[in-house]
């Protein structure tokens, strides 16, 4: 058997099972104001951009509302608005620089519907290649990421300013 080391991932499952993960990873960013480290990449008025720090793939982020709230009629319309226009220069952004070959974009809301952060509702952009649901996904359940968080981070905040 071949082992594939993937330390971001233990992270992700330390913290978990810990328990001492935040009321809320999206206020605790924005609060931080630290956006290179919470890997926030670009600010709104009433929605922000952030990476997603255990991603699908390389270029995964996230568009939140700074509203704390978990379901679309709790949300002003103000902030869904502007939420669908950074989906549109996500997008762009997306395809400048990965050039994917499609692109996924959706909400799990409630933890039912697979939500891993379930009281701050998030709208998932991430770029999608042909051929990127490899033998890696579907018989290691591992991915394979051609790049760091950090130059994820610098080449999204610059496409996005």
């Amino acid at each position: 058997m071949d082992y594939i080391w993937t330390p971001w991932r233990y992270q992700y499952m330390k913290e978990a099972a810990s328990g001492n993960q935040p009321e809320c990873i999206f206020c605790e960013a924005v609060a931080r104001n630290k956006d290179a480290e919470t890997l926030i990449v670009h600010r709104g008025k009433k929605a922000f951009v952030i990476l997603n720090r255990f991603p699908y793939t390389s270029g995964h982020v996230m568009i939140v509302p700074y509203a704390h709230v978990a379901e679309l009629n709790l949300c002003e319309p103000g902030a869904l608005d502007e939420m669908m226009q950074l989906a549109q220069c996500v997008e762009t952004a997306l395809r400048t620089n990965y050039k994917p070959d499609g692109m996924n974009l959706g909400m799990n809301l409630g933890r039912a519907a697979g939500a891993g952060v379930v009281g701050h509702l998030h709208l998932h952009a991430l770029p999608r290649w042909i051929g990127d649901s490899n033998f890696m996904t579907v018989t290691g359940e591992t991915r394979v990421h051609p790049e760091d968080l950090k130059t994820t981070y610098e080449r999204l905040s610059k496409a996005l300013a």
